[in-house]
């Protein structure tokens, strides 16, 4: 074992010890669309006399925690988005309208001043009706028998019920509140307030009542109360006179307070002042029962792809294919560790990526194995190791190349998508470099072990790579002349594209709710109820507009155009009269200016990823054949969407997702090809280049084929087993994978071979032999890695 075959081994050891750990100490952080719940996304919209920036967005954040938290939901997650909009996500909340009703109210910031200690009292405050003289002005006025319905008996920070009067000041009377540390007076962190003008003489005579009463008495608080909570019940100091009050400028709220706790009291004060409207532009209901089906669905499809496609490339490499299987189970385990350890939340989207990467890891072994079986090919005599080695080292330009142009996928996916999309750019990004990972270090370890004994290097047939292939030795027995004309090809790929513009022209293309806006409702009846039945039903209870379908297991879809939360109430409890007990399974709400934002944006994010692949592909290719590939890439989503409108299936995020993936799909096939035809090409710069082509693609095809099935077997599996949540997402890459294959070949490298006949840049330099490489180093890069350079 050679000093960097035990580096390797070592390091993965580490790696995989590691990831067990984590497996076993952490748990996943579920999306709402795989453990239930809503997610709610509201857009802050400006006011006369306020502008929905990052400043008052985060205020209206603060004042919505509060709120949501008095609705006891477990876990909530309030986070701002861009400049002016919230996420709020809910778990386990099925039916939105309380918490729907409760976002939307206009905070409500008051001030009051403390008449003592209160009592409990019931919730609807009736006056006691013995109550019939007025109190003493030194005394404590009894809450329990208090006539005046303004008045409020609610708990202190601390818990202890006070008997509040009624406001003195609103929220609006604030014109500012600020958190600061004062070192030199000892107060550590206070909040200082400052009122406008009329509201500082009602703050002034309100403390200046309040200073009347001795120091420790609860009449001399002052109760800060927002949205029927006591955020604040501070004593007014005692240096402060009777009837004198606190001018504005001068009041600071001290106590104990943290760096945190007094920004938060002071966000809250101002955010009461300064309230920022709210709209709610889309919410997500999902219900539990949808996100453990699609987990266990996902779950059967990931053991029963990756086992098929451990089998495949067992049964097609031998003894280094079932080391390829173990590392492939590796990559698993890696990628599942490295999500958990980064809290990347797991979305069904994601939880799709993941199961498709398992597919995509055998890539960069294939690679590495073809290569060495080239080797072998080339050179019988050669050693196992050696081949092996070099194969490595020839298929790193395009591993690297590949796996870049989906990493550029994936992050076009995480940059320009939206809500759970994001996530299946986080897990196919995680999944590309857990992958390369398990291919160039955990496999080659493996193998090269492996490869040091006699018995392995002595059998061709047992290690995998020893013989050519089977598709190989086809392709070689017959040699096809491909490109013989080549135009042909161009033609076919062309009527292809004219096909599927029909479809897109004469069916057109049904964009999901996502991107229309609207609401999309899925229900599941305890009785059978056929689609013309809830039409009817649905129509009676006064909407006739909507659509209504059939999906997954005897569920149906409604998808109208405007429904609030209440008029949801009444659809579903028409669908219960003839349906018996209906659940909400599925609900998405998107407003009309989400959906035409959506909309443009997934236009911006097709735009952008055809530049972005066309500018890598032009640093790392001849223009021609970064132009050839783009044209192949475009050609690819072009048939994919007209597939989609021909079979009059949704596009929506998912499907963009999806589409995404297909573009760097497209694109690695076409790298690979290509990659090849540059090498040849500068290896023999006299031979024509139609005829380079055709070797390029026929030395590549065994790579295409076996990693094209791995990756089928996964979709397969995930169309089949993964219900509708994941069938168009899998058939929209089932799709991709086989025009993406078929165009590497025979669109991108005709159009390569047409646009070479007019260019007239020379060949490119032969492998070693680039702008400014010493001839010495040439021949050592091209020596054999276990050579010494020693000869007799």
């Amino acid at each position: 074992m050679t000093r960097a075959t035990a580096v390797r081994a070592v390091l993965a050891v580490a790696v995989l010890l590691a990831s067990v750990f984590i497996t076993l100490t952490m748990s996943p952080r579920l999306g709402l669309d795989l453990q239930g719940g809503t997610r709610i996304v509201l857009q802050a919209r400006d006011t006369a006399t306020v502008e929905a920036d990052r400043e008052t967005t985060d205020r209206t954040l603060e004042v919505l925690r509060q709120r949501i938290d008095s609705l006891g939901v477990s876990e909530p997650t309030l986070t701002r988005s861009g400049e002016d909009r919230i996420i709020v996500e809910l778990p386990d909340v099925q039916d939105p309208r309380q918490a729907a009703e409760v976002i939307g109210r206009t905070a409500q910031l008051t001030f009051h001043a403390v008449e003592g200690e209160g009592t409990d009292q019931p919730e609807e405050k009736t006056p006691a009706p013995e109550s019939t003289a007025d109190p003493a002005p030194d005394t404590d006025p009894a809450p329990d028998t208090d006539p005046d319905p303004d008045r409020l008996t609610l708990p202190d920070e601390q818990g202890r019920l006070l008997a509040l009067g009624e406001p003195r000041l609103s929220g609006a009377g604030v014109e500012d509140a600020t958190a600061a540390f004062d070192p030199q007076g000892g107060a550590g962190w206070t909040v200082s307030l400052e009122f406008r003008k009329g509201a500082g003489q009602d703050w002034k005579k309100l403390t200046g009542e309040a200073a009347c009463h001795p120091a420790g008495d609860d009449r001399r608080r002052v109760a800060i109360v927002l949205d029927e909570k006591v955020i604040s019940s501070p004593q007014v100091d005692p240096s402060v006179g009777c009837r004198a009050g606190l001018p504005s400028g001068a009041t600071q709220i001290t106590g104990s307070f943290s760096a945190d706790e007094a920004r938060d009291l002071a966000l809250l004060i101002k955010g009461g002042a300064l309230p920022v409207p709210v709209e709610i532009v889309e919410q997500r209901t999902v219900g539990p029962t949808l996100g453990a089906a699609a987990i266990d669905a996902s779950a059967q499809a990931a053991l029963i792809g990756a086992a098929a496609t451990a089998l495949f490339i067992t049964v097609v490499y031998r003894l280094f294919g079932a080391l390829a299987a173990v590392a492939l189970g590796a990559y698993g385990l890696i990628s599942y560790a490295a999500l958990v350890a980064l809290g990347v939340t797991l979305t069904l989207p994601g939880l799709a990526g993941f199961v498709l990467a398992i597919g995509m890891a055998v890539d960069a072994n294939v690679l590495v194995f073809e290569r060495a079986r080239e080797e072998c090919a080339d050179r019988p005599t050669r050693s196992l190791r050696s081949a092996l080695t070099t194969g490595f080292r020839k298929a790193w330009s395009a591993v690297a190349d590949s796996n870049a142009t989906t990493l550029i996928a994936a992050g076009l996916l995480f940059f320009l998508g939206s809500g759970p999309v994001k996530g299946f750019g986080v897990t196919l990004a995680i999944g590309v470099v857990a992958s390369m990972f398990s291919a160039l270090v955990i496999a080659r370890a493996l193998t090269e072990i492996a490869a040091n004994s006699r018995f392995v290097s002595d059998y061709r047939g047992v290690n995998g790579i020893g013989r050519p292939g089977a598709v190989r030795t086809w392709l070689v027995r017959k040699d096809p002349k491909l490109f013989r004309r080549s135009a042909r090809w161009l033609v076919v790929s062309a009527a292809l594209v004219v096909v599927a513009v029909a479809g897109i022209v004469v069916r057109g293309v049904d964009l999901g709710v996502e991107f229309t806006g609207g609401r999309l409702v899925e229900y599941s009846t305890s009785r059978p109820v056929d689609v013309e039945t809830a039409r009817d039903s649905i129509a009676a209870a006064g909407f006739g507009d909507a659509e209504v379908t059939t999906a997954g297991d005897g569920d149906l879809s409604v998808r109208t155009g405007k429904l609030d939360n209440d008029g949801e109430h009444a659809l579903r409890a028409a669908l219960a009269e003839e349906g018996g007990e209906t659940t909400k399974v599925r609900d998405e709400l998107i407003g009309p200016s989400l959906g035409d934002e959506l909309r443009r944006n997934a236009l911006i994010a097709l735009g952008v990823a055809v530049a972005v692949q066309l500018a890598y592909l032009a640093v790392r290719f001849r223009w021609t054949f970064a132009v050839a590939s783009v044209v192949a890439m475009v050609h690819d989503v072009i048939l994919v969407v007209g597939a989609f409108a021909w079979l009059g299936r949704p596009v929506d995020g998912i499907f963009l997702a999806a589409l995404l993936t297909v573009i760097g799909y497209s694109v690695n096939d076409s790298v690979v090809v290509f990659d090849r035809v540059r090498e040849l090409w500068g290896a023999n710069r006299r031979t024509p280049l139609d005829t380079i082509a055709r070797r390029a693609v026929l030395q590549t095809v065994p790579r295409t084929v076996n990693t094209g099935m791995g990756a089928l077997f996964i979709l397969a599996a995930l169309a089949v087993l993964g219900g509708d949540s994941l069938a168009d997402f899998a058939l929209a890459l089932l799709i991709g994978i086989v025009v993406g294959t078929w165009s590497s070949v025979f669109t991108a490298v005709p159009g390569a071979l047409a646009l070479e006949r007019s260019a007239k840049a020379p060949p490119p330099p032969a492998p070693g032999k680039g702008k400014g490489t010493p001839r010495g180093k040439a021949r050592a890069a091209r020596r054999d890695p276990l050579d010494n350079g020693a000869r007799v």
